[in-house]
């Protein structure tokens, strides 16, 4: 067995990073369907070592250390990017999108709750596997998994990182294919960026035109930024433990990302640091991509098959009803290009976490072009609001909710 640290654990994940890249080139069906590489790499590796613990054999052992600070990282810049001013063009689409999502939320545990009456389980299984992991991924099953056991509920723990990882499997897998399948049954066709065009087809090099700052400014910038997100992280700790202590239940990566964004809207008025948007955006995707890497190679598939046949035809349910519940979506805000990129993102969040949700709308845009009001409205809601949503449906589940 080779036991890797943390520095080889993150090294071997851009390994897995490049492995998803090379397939999805390689296989025609993974880049028409816009699976997102880290989802495709990391899945191999799980497999593969599913495949060598079923012959009693352990390929490797990780040191995961550095993934909660990649994922932290990763959501402290989407909180430095979240200018008020952005929020006052989108403002009332944020809201509009927040209520479609905390109704989705309550749909997944009342689905949960049916399934667990249909095999005579505790109820709070459903609500557990429902939208504690699928809608507030594995930090919020954790979170709450102590409440679970206290309703009765035996093997919460177990059951939180089991749902939760299957819902982020089944979020990157689904996302990317049913906005395709979706955008091309309403003929909707994107602004056509980053090489491609609606249709696929190759975009005219002497089209594009790219303006290229010199090296010392880019350097400059990522340094700014660099720093500004290392400030954020820092004194988002602190912000993190204040709420620990006033006895909220929230993600890790909260204190970080509103300090960001108040970093973020005090440059905008002062003008002091002057962030770059483009780098600190590039910085949070290569979090991104080795986060989703990391945490899905490290991934025990064995686990998964071991949960039983509730687990499975839950699962089957919620994903069935969250790929559909994307075309209202779509209806509803806007029926639009921006509109159908925000389902891939509903999708993505709605079934684990938010960093699913811009891994399939990152793939998206690199096919079909820019959304920039999809990439405002999906982040905010899926990062920030639906977490406090949530939590107030799960509680209100656990307090009122027969037993």
């Amino acid at each position: 067995m080779i036991q890797l640290d943390a520095v080889q654990t993150i090294a071997f994940g851009g390994l897995t990073l490049f492995a998803g890249y090379a397939l999805c080139r390689a296989i025609p069906v993974l880049r028409r369907y816009n699976l997102p590489e880290p989802v495709v790499g990391g899945l191999l590796v799980a497999l593969l070592v599913w495949a060598a613990h079923a012959r009693d054999t352990t390929l490797f052992e990780l040191d995961t250390s550095l993934k909660v600070p990649l994922m932290v990282a990763f959501f402290t810049t989407l909180g430095i990017n979240a200018s008020l001013r952005l929020l006052r063009v989108s403002g009332r689409q944020v809201m509009i999108f927040l209520v479609l999502a905390s109704l989705f939320a309550v749909l997944q545990n009342l689905v949960g709750i049916g399934v667990a009456w249909m095999f005579d389980l505790h109820p709070m299984f459903g609500v557990l596997a429902g939208s504690a992991t699928l809608t507030g991924g594995p930090a919020t099953g954790m979170a709450f998994a102590p409440l679970f056991e206290e309703a009765g509920l035996q093997g919460a723990e177990t059951l939180a990182i089991t749902a939760a990882m299957a819902g982020i499997i089944c979020g990157g897998l689904i996302g990317g294919p049913t906005i395709t399948v979706l955008m091309r049954r309403f003929g909707i066709r994107g602004p056509a960026g980053n090489g491609a065009t609606a249709d696929g087809s190759a975009v005219d090099d002497e089209s594009v035109h790219v303006h290229f700052p010199n090296e010392s400014a880019r350097e400059f910038d990522a340094l700014k930024s660099i720093v500004v997100l290392l400030m954020a992280m820092w004194l988002g700790a602190w912000v993190s433990q204040g709420f620990d202590g006033l006895g909220l239940t929230l993600p890790s990566y909260i204190g970080a990302m509103l300090v960001g964004a108040v970093i973020r809207n005090i440059d905008d008025y002062t003008g002091l640091i002057r962030l770059s948007v483009p780098t600190t955006d590039l910085i949070g995707n290569i979090c991104l991509a080795l986060f989703l890497a990391v945490a899905l190679m490290d991934l025990k598939l064995w686990e998964l098959a071991g949960m039983g046949l509730p687990l499975v035809v839950n699962l089957v349910i919620q994903v069935a009803l969250v790929a559909l519940f994307a075309i209202p979506i779509f209806y509803v805000m806007g029926r639009d290009y921006d509109a159908a990129v925000m389902g891939g993102g509903f999708i993505g969040f709605m079934l684990g976490t938010t960093a699913n949700a811009m891994a399939v709308m990152r793939r998206l845009v690199q096919r079909y072009g820019v959304a920039p009001r999809a990439f405002l409205v999906a982040p905010l809601v899926g990062a920030f609001f639906i977490d406090f949503v949530n939590a107030l449906i799960i509680t209100g589940f656990l307090n009122f909710w027969p037993h």
